[in-house]
């Protein structure tokens, strides 16, 4: 080693010890010192003379060298910040990470930023923000209403992930404004969508996040459902009827309240239930519009262009900006994987397929992040359910970064805006700090406290720590 190399290793040295010091009376900045540790051209940070650090060297060698080389360990590209890497973590067993950047998207604290791992629901920033720069702000589904010469009326869905039945009844009201008066048979077509298989990661229980998805998906695919002590079942909700369905799913339900989804507990055929639950309520809304209906026929293509006529188009009365809040906010999965499988029917057309949606969204987030961060993303579905998804700390904090104009789609929690994620063995969180920094937690097993790493995070980074 140079005697100019280890005046400045014992420099740093010194500085170390000097700034222990300093810090029992006022603290400095986090990251001060290994930040001025690490810029040794700046020799006038250096409290000792360059002659006296060389003696100090000789004496000090062993301790000087293995301060530096965990230097080069936990920082190896300099300017993260003085907290040892993982320090934040009581388990550091390589399936947790975390990682703060500063408001230009420096990474300023990290530990295994480059470490895959499951993301659960925070993936919904990834899918909210290819959303918006595919679809765009002002994007409205649309559903389709065509009608033949014998009075049968078509419904055709695209997706819509806000059909609930306030939005059904506005329908009706439309279609009764457009001249429909009788339909003979009520028919759905499911051809906007050609899913090989349902949401890669949905189970089977009758919880709402396991609920599927389709073209014509009212009310999130789930039914909130009252059984009383004398086994009597009504719908739980005021505007929601009580329909032939309900009475399907509710069988075994003990009395209280039970909110599932439309597969309840036993085998389901699930194209031929979203038709049979979106033909059942628009039939009852219908009959109370004084439109009467005699039959629900089903699934059914809309017949050729000759055989029918478009009586009328819906766009929803919710845009996607707004849909995006309700996503965040309620983390519906549901909504989610419709805005995954809308974004990659916008890019490559209809039918809708997961494979165009992973093509679109993957480009999409290549073209914002760069391909290098793009790599660290492999993304099987919208909304975070399935297992095989996985993301890098780096890669998200790069999302964040690009997701900075619409931070107010985030919930706040506490002093901090945040989306959450929770599966068995998972929690995960990512957000910014009341500072604006950005924060990524992502932790694959159970010896981590999320909340109490945010709170660390905060305490270290955030309002208190702000000077960059």
């Amino acid at each position: 080693m140079s005697a100019d190399a280890a005046a400045r290793s014992c420099c740093f040295h010194a500085w170390i010890g000097q700034s222990n010091k300093v810090s029992e009376k006022k603290p400095l900045p986090r990251g001060a010192r290994l930040k001025l540790a690490l810029l040794p051209e700046e020799r006038s940070l250096c409290p000792l003379r360059v002659h006296d650090c060389a003696s100090r060297y000789r004496q000090r060698q062993v301790v000087v060298l293995a301060l530096c080389l965990m230097l080069l360990v936990v920082f190896p590209g300099g300017g993260l910040s003085g907290h040892a890497a993982c320090q934040a973590l009581a388990n550091t067993q390589g399936k947790n990470a975390y990682g703060v950047a500063d408001r230009d998207g420096r990474m300023i604290d990290a530990c295994n930023p480059d470490l895959p791992l499951i993301p659960a629901s925070v993936l919904k920033i990834g899918t909210a923000l290819a959303a918006h720069h595919i679809l765009g702000d002002d994007y409205r589904f649309r559903t389709e209403f065509y009608v033949d010469h014998r009075d049968n009326l078509f419904i055709k869905g695209f997706g819509d992930p806000m059909l609930v039945t306030e939005e059904m009844a506005f329908i009706v009201e439309q279609l009764h404004r457009s001249g429909l008066r009788r339909v003979r048979t009520l028919y759905v077509d499911s051809s906007a969508f050609a899913l090989t298989d349902q949401v890669p990661g949905r189970g089977g229980s009758t919880n709402p996040y396991d609920a599927p998805v389709g073209p014509l998906s009212v009310n999130f695919n789930t039914a909130y459902l009252a059984v009383d002590a004398e086994g009597g079942i009504h719908s739980a909700e005021p505007q929601t009827p009580t329909l032939p369905l309900f009475r399907e799913l509710a069988q075994g339900l003990s009395p209280g309240l039970h909110r599932i989804n439309i597969c309840g507990s036993g085998p389901c055929d699930l194209e031929t239930r979203m038709a049979q639950y979106g033909g059942e309520l628009l039939h009852n809304l219908l009959d109370k519009a004084g439109i009467p209906v005699v039959a629900v026929g089903g699934l059914q293509k809309v017949p050729p262009d000759d055989q029918v006529r478009l009586l009328y188009r819906h766009y929803s009365t919710w845009s996607l900006a707004e849909i995006n809040v309700a996503m965040l906010e309620y983390s519906s999965n549901v909504i989610a994987n419709l805005l995954f499988l809308a974004c990659g029917a916008q890019r490559y057309g209809y039918p809708a397929t997961w494979e165009k949606a992973r093509q679109a969204v993957s480009m999409e987030i290549t073209h914002l992040v760069g391909q290098e961060r793009a790599a660290g993303l492999n993304q099987e579905e919208g909304s975070g359910l399935s297992r095989r998804n996985r993301v890098t700390v780096r890669t998200m904090l790069s999302l964040l970064e690009a997701f900075r104009p619409y931070t107010d789609l985030l919930r706040q929690q506490g002093k901090v805006s945040m989306k959450t994620g929770t599966m068995t063995g998972v929690a995960a969180a990512a957000g910014y700090l009341t500072n604006g920094r950005a924060f990524v937690i992502l932790l694959n097993e159970s010896t981590n406290d999320r909340s109490a790493l945010v709170q660390r995070l905060e305490g270290w980074y955030g309002e208190s720590n702000s000077a960059e």
